[in-house]
């Protein structure tokens, strides 16, 4: 699937400290935790929660965020729709990346295993 330049760029300047909040409103709203949230993120980044706050509090956007992470291999194995859009036709690699960690929050959110979620790693 291909997006517009504009809407990959758009994304890829949005602060991750901007959105972070709205991940975890989401999953708490919903039953689930921040841990778990964290978890989700560590796995798909490498990030330890240490670095996770280090780069919130940097008020990073997602392409530093994710040019700084060691994405999980298993992360291809991430299917599905997010904003209408299959994750896994998205052509420019950074919103990809995204995607599959929006992807990963809103199984988080729908009550998925952490086993499934984090494709059984």
């Amino acid at each position: 699937m291909k997006n517009s330049d504009a809407h990959n760029q758009r994304i890829a300047k949005l602060s991750f400290a901007s959105v972070y909040p709205l991940y975890i409103e989401k999953v708490e709203k919903k039953g689930r935790t921040k841990a778990e949230l964290d978890q989700v993120i560590q796995w798909l980044t490498n990030f330890d929660p240490k670095k996770l706050k280090e780069l919130i509090k940097e008020n990073v956007t997602f392409e530093s965020f994710f040019q700084q992470a060691s994405l999980n291999p298993n992360a291809t194995l991430i299917t599905g729709v997010i904003c209408g859009v299959r994750v896994e036709e998205i052509e420019n690699p950074l919103t990809q990346q995204i995607r599959y960690l929006d992807k990963l929050v809103d199984e988080l959110a729908k009550g998925r295993t952490m086993e499934k979620i984090l494709r059984g790693s």
